[in-house]
């Protein structure tokens, strides 16, 4: 099952690594679903990812 893939249509080179990525990614979300740390808000998590990138930006300009 190592059938060429397209690169106009996937990132992947293969089947076999869109496969592998898949089970990953599933792997991942399934683990994130199952994990016992409590939920962090959608405001709360982008409101951290635009200090993240503020704080990039100033030691870029720096």
């Amino acid at each position: 099952m190592n059938t060429q893939l397209d690169p106009l249509i996937s990132e992947f080179d293969t089947q076999e690594q869109a496969d592998s990525y898949d089970r990953w990614f599933r792997g991942k979300v399934q683990e994130a679903m199952d994990s016992d740390k409590p939920a962090l808000p959608h405001s709360e998590a982008m409101a951290k990812l635009d200090r993240l990138m503020a704080e990039r930006r100033r030691q870029r300009i720096e």
